[in-house]
């Protein structure tokens, strides 16, 4: 178990390492507290089906939780509505379909040769490099971050 001074102890004693050694370090700050509104309903159905194996009936009924919405009441029902992203928030599937959906952080962030490290809904991925290759490691950090969450966010500026 780690608080959050230990988490930051660790990322800042990572980034002094490199920095003594003459390296340039890069991290990037995830606030995933609204995560769960973020969450991709595409990118999720496609992780269940290929990671997790889902298809046919059940793959649908997922499809159908989460990309159709509609208010009731016990007097009428709401036209139903089309939603692109989020996971609905205080249900028993909420937490267990954000985990499904990010578990592949790791991998990805592992590929690019970078550094995750987590603590509760905070998430900082970081890395380092010879100067003349600050380039490289920007548009592996961008790549990782945009590529994972689908950021609506302009690309880091790298030069």
């Amino acid at each position: 178990m780690h608080s959050t001074e230990t988490a930051v102890l660790k990322v800042l004693a990572d980034i002094l390492l490199a920095l003594d050694s003459g390296d340039l370090a890069m991290l990037t700050l995830l606030d995933l507290s609204a995560a769960f509104d973020s969450v991709d309903h595409d990118t999720l159905l496609n992780r269940l089906r290929k990671s997790y194996g889902l298809g046919g009936q059940v793959l649908n009924w997922f499809a159908s939780y989460l990309c159709v919405q509609h208010v009731r009441t016990s007097a009428a029902c709401s036209t139903p509505s089309a939603v692109l992203y989020g996971i609905p928030q205080g249900s028993v599937l909420g937490p267990m379909l954000f985990l499904l959906y990010t578990a592949d952080l790791l991998q990805l962030v592992k590929r690019h040769l970078l550094i995750l490290h987590a603590y509760a809904e905070d998430t900082q991925i970081y890395g380092f490099c010879r100067p003349a290759d600050s380039a490289d490691l920007c548009e592996k950090v961008s790549t990782s971050v945009s590529i994972r969450f689908r950021l609506g966010c302009h690309p880091i500026d790298c030069s």
